[in-house]
């Protein structure tokens, strides 16, 4: 049975006919905010339902319950705050009420119901969210260069997104039709912003065992220098799927959101994203979300124990490697042998390789996956 959204009803702030009409011509006269891609992303996932029951940024007293206690004022699970930084001078002569245009790359794209607007403490958003103030994470960095202040509110969308790769994304509304026509009941999400490996494969190939299909679903969204280029991964995907899957066990499609590096919290809101998208189950990765060595190797699973009340079932597929007595991917619970046998997948080696323009190893990448990855020019984010 394709899951619930989360708080109950898929939340649409999308507007349409005859009030876009009305907001696009109201939004030329109201007080203009200019805001970031990464922000314009965040108003995608609002208005499209991904980041149900939200419906606008948030108000200061659920971003400080989320802040402490993880969950909305309303006791439901949510992990990650979703707010509208300003400047005071930004916001200056606007009032609790009023509507206000948030403008990305000189266009209005979204209109706002200003419903609050209150000060904030960076460093105890990032040790709460991050649990580090260290600059070198980059969602601490981002956190120290926010605004003053922030803006709580409900939002309309009057501009969607225009992107290369929009034919490849779908949205809960879409996603909940798909599967019903599927006839999936039990269905398994894998986030994902980099191209498959035998262990990636190996991980999702192990949760179909026991599910209806699966959402293959990459990040289209700020990713961090380093990390490959959207087009890449879906082009490495769409060859693995080709050539090592059954056919109709799995949907491709990218989803439109922003990666905070957040660790065990941001497994978390992706769980909770994957359950908006009528998912059942979620694969939880080693380390999931997670950047340098901030979080331990295993605190994105264990975090899962404080929230019963999910509504999506999480994962843990322990990481695979290829051992060369089995003869193939493995992981511990099913192999018995020693270190020496096992040859671990190291992303970190993989981009050396695709770097360098060496073909990796078929015990690491299938050939037909790493042949499309080198096909590229460069597939890096810089």
């Amino acid at each position: 049975m394709v899951s619930r959204p989360h708080g109950g009803k898929l939340v649409n702030r999308v507007a349409r006919g005859k009030r876009l009409e009305h907001l696009r011509a109201e939004a030329g006269e109201l007080q203009r905010i200019d805001i970031s891609y990464e922000r314009y992303i965040d108003i995608l996932d609002i208005a499209h339902g991904a980041f149900s029951p939200l419906e606008g940024f948030m108000l200061q007293e659920d971003y400080l319950y989320v802040l402490d206690d993880m969950r909305l004022s309303n006791d439901l699970p949510w992990t990650i705050p979703i707010v509208l930084d300003v400047d005071p001078e930004e916001i200056s002569g606007v009032k609790e009420g009023d509507d206000i245009a948030l403008y990305y790359s000189g266009e209005p794209v979204a209109v706002m119901r200003v419903e609050e607007i209150y000060g904030w403490d960076k460093k105890k958003h990032a040790q709460s969210v991050y649990k580090t103030l260290d600059t070198g994470h980059p969602g601490v960095k981002k956190t120290f260069e926010m605004k003053e202040l922030l803006v709580g509110g409900a939002i309309d969308l009057i501009k969607d997104l225009e992107h290369p790769l929009i034919h490849r994304i779908l949205w809960p509304a879409e996603t909940r039709i798909l599967f019903r026509e599927k006839g999936w009941k039990k269905i398994v999400a894998f986030q994902t912003r980099n191209v498959p490996h035998r262990g990636h494969e190996y991980v999702q190939k192990a949760a179909l065992t026991f599910t209806d299909g699966i959402l293959i679903h990459p990040l289209i969204g700020w990713k961090k220098p380093g990390d490959y280029r959207d087009e890449v991964i879906f082009a490495a995907y769409e060859a693995l799927i080709k050539h090592y899957y059954p056919e109709n066990v799995t949907v491709l499609a990218g989803l439109v959101m922003n990666m905070r590096y957040a660790g065990p919290r941001e497994a978390v809101h992706h769980a909770i994203v994957r359950k908006n998208f009528g998912c059942t189950h979620f694969i939880v990765g080693r380390d999931h979300a997670g950047v340098g060595d901030y979080y331990g190797p295993y605190e994105a699973w264990e975090i899962f124990d404080e929230f019963p009340d999910l509504g999506i079932v999480p994962l843990f597929i322990r990481e695979a490697f290829y051992c060369r007595k089995c003869g193939g991917m493995v992981n511990e619970k099913i192999c018995p042998h020693p270190e020496e046998h096992r040859i671990r997948i190291s992303g970190t080696k993989l981009r050396k390789m695709i770097r360098e323009g060496k073909m990796p190893p078929e015990y690491m990448m299938r050939p037909e996956v790493a042949k499309v990855v080198l096909s590229f020019k460069d597939p890096f984010v810089h």
